[in-house]
């Protein structure tokens, strides 16, 4: 989310004052633009309606719908349901909002426009979605809005924030629109610095925020234009602690958000797809101390794998103001760091990449949609490099064919033009509109390119899937069968392939593998039968690793899962295939190095670690490790067959 005090500004300036001793202060602010009337140029009223099937999920890199279609996301954030209060002055009072603009905890501009005439707006745009961002206060807020708040839709009277939510959640899914949910908040006030809203957990525990979004998915499970749940918004630091990315504790926003994709896909609504953006900010802003913003860097080496393949996207936000270690503020709280804006187009494309779009490069156990879900500058932005920025970044998303959410789509304009400058569309006090629809913003270019550009369409085909799994800290079970089943080897850290893919690669230590399809589709017979395997008495093909315990698979299964405790290698999970697999194998032995295939298809999926790894066209039917005092109880050897 941005505000016109560029976001984390103040906030972080609070930071470095209360952390390095210095005076917190304020950004400079863009003049507002002239009010105009409105003259749209694309006259996009048609419902989308019938234009696609939900519910949605991915193949590879892109997103489908329920045809197996491309639906690519070109969304708009609407805003307003996760608070416009700023923290300070009277909250009754519209100049202690973001942009004076008192959102009354609903989306922007309801106060002033018919809910009618808002979407015929968003269809003249040309967007297919919408990222409707909430707060935690507003699930558990009972007071009604007051009249003046719903002053332009007063069948909206004596609701609540929510049942308003609710409300406008059907008129855009009942118009055609994607809805996307985004918990951006925990409380109901303007986002993104030290504000309560840091982590999903600064101002509630994790249970809660899990129990929420459980509470969110399962209210519009039967909406099948509801399709996506955006976990959390801009995860950063706090005062005095940064979230990290695997680390296991209370701050990890990767097992936060494997939690919360777990709990949604199997006790809410297992048709959603599951938005989890990158880590936003870690560190001081201060020049001499770490800092940066990591953004979807550690899912190159540590990625999600969910419950139920085909539903992760990742997400990122990216702004001309911010740099690859810029926070965004200016003066007290600023860095000598450059900013986006300040990159040529090749460095910024190169930052880009490295940041986050990586992760649609195809197979990886990283490889997803990725869904730029914030993005934007103002209409009255006259710096020549912040502009120059908007037409580099708006031409790498198009030349990239990648899924955009502009923010924000609503803002509301004062009698002395003051309001939200990036705003695509803004009303006045009696509801005129202004903004990108008319001829003179120069913002057009660039959302036009993004709309009109060349884009992937039609039915796409099912790549190989690969798939990590991580025991660092806890189980990895990412089958539902198997789950089913219960607890196969108590005591131990159990990892286990999601349903549909066979272990194809383990770490020597650690606890890591790599799982996928690739080169067989799904072995496995019909059924939920399995076989724990803790000694050698189904090793009946010779000595494949002299001297070291072998867990073999027996005859006609392959390996899917495996457990350990600490670093010693505990059982092997076999799952009976469909029809005879071969026989003849090799070693693989990964103790003393890597042994990959040429590419190292997958990925980087123990980085640190040594690695071994079948080929595409082979199975993984036995582990080997040695005992031997001295040596690591880890994972040493695989037993490789041909398919």
């Amino acid at each position: 989310m941005f505000r016109l005090l560029p976001r984390c500004t103040l906030a972080l300036a609070v930071l470095v004052a209360l952390l390095v001793g210095t005076p917190a202060g304020a950004a400079p602010q863009g003049s507002p633009a002239a009010a105009t009337t409105a003259s749209p140029t694309q006259q996009r009223t048609e419902p989308l309606a019938g234009s696609w099937t939900g519910p949605l999920s991915t193949r590879g890199r892109y997103i489908v719908d329920a045809t197996g279609a491309r639906f690519k996301l070109k969304s708009a954030n609407w805003g307003g349901a996760q608070g416009s209060w700023s923290g300070s002055g009277n909250i009754d009072d519209p100049a202690g909002h973001h942009a004076g603009e008192d959102s009354y905890n609903m989306p922007v501009g309801i106060d002033r426009v018919p809910i009618s005439a808002l979407l015929a707006d968003f269809h003249r745009l040309g967007i297919n979605s919408v990222r409707l961002p909430f707060s935690n206060a507003l699930i558990h807020n009972t007071t009604p809005v007051p009249d003046a708040a719903v002053a332009a839709n007063p069948q909206f009277r004596g609701s609540t924030p929510l049942q308003v939510y609710d409300a406008v959640v059907s008129a855009l899914t009942g118009d055609g629109f994607a809805v996307v949910l985004n918990n951006h908040t925990n409380t109901a006030r303007w986002c993104c610095g030290l504000d309560g809203n840091e982590r999903w957990n600064t101002s509630q525990s994790t249970a809660q925020w899990v129990d929420d979004w459980a509470f969110m998915a399962g209210r519009y499970r039967d909406n099948k234009r509801v399709v996506g749940a955006d976990l959390y918004n801009e995860v950063r630091r706090t005062i005095w602690d940064d979230p990290n990315w695997g680390n296991g504790d209370a701050h990890d926003w990767f097992t936060a958000a494997q939690q919360a994709a777990d709990r949604i896909l199997t006790t809410a609504d297992p048709d959603l797809l599951v938005v989890i953006e990158g880590i936003n900010w870690t560190g001081i802003p201060a020049d001499g101390l770490p800092h940066g913003r990591p953004t979807l860097t550690p899912a190159r080496t540590l990625s999600h794998t969910l419950l139920r393949s085909g539903k992760l996207v990742y997400s990122a936000h990216f702004y001309g103001f911010t740099g690859p270690h810029h926070s965004g503020a200016y003066g007290t709280g600023e860095t000598h760091d450059p900013r986006y804006q300040d990159l040529s187009r090749a460095d910024l494309y190169d930052a880009l990449r490295q940041e986050a779009f990586f992760v649609t490069d195809e197979g990886r156990h990283c490889t997803a949609p990725l869904w730029v879900s914030e993005f934007g500058t103002g209409a009255s932005e006259t710096d020549p490099k912040a502009r120059a920025w908007f037409a580099d970044f708006t031409d790498y998303l198009a030349a990239n064919d990648t899924d955009f959410g502009y923010w924000p789509l609503v803002g509301l304009r004062g009698p002395a033009g003051q309001g939200d400058d990036f705003a695509l569309l803004r009303y006045d006090p009696e509801g005129r509109r202004s903004g990108i629809l008319d001829g003179t913003d120069w913002r057009r270019a660039g959302l036009a390119t993004l709309l009109n550009s060349p884009s992937r369409t039609g039915q796409i085909a099912t790549p190989a899937r690969w798939n990590m799994l991580d025991l660092d800290h806890t189980d990895a079970v990412r089958s539902l069968r198997v789950a089913a089943r219960g607890d196969w080897d108590p005591g131990a850290r159990k990892g286990v392939c999601p349903d549909g893919q066979r272990l194809i690669g383990l770490a020597h230590g650690g606890g890591r593998g790599l799982c996928t399809d690739a080169g067989a589709g799904d072995l496995r017979a019909a059924g939920d039968t399995y076989t724990v395997v803790r000694d050698e008495r189904y090793v009946t093909h010779g000595d494949w690793a002299g001297g070291h315990t072998k867990l073999e698979c027996p005859a006609g299964q392959f390996l899917t899962g495996y457990s350990v405790r600490g670093e010693a290698t505990a059982s092997a999970l076999c799952v009976p295939a469909h029809s005879s697999p071969g026989t003849a194998g090799r070693t693989v032995w990964f103790d003393r190095g890597d042994n990959r295939p040429a590419g190292s298809p997958g990925g980087e999926f123990a980085y640190g670690r040594y690695k071994g790894q079948c080929g595409q066209g082979e199975y993984a039917a036995g582990i080997a490790f040695t005992g031997r005092v001295g040596a690591s109880p880890a994972p040493a050897a695989l037993l490789c067959r041909a398919l």
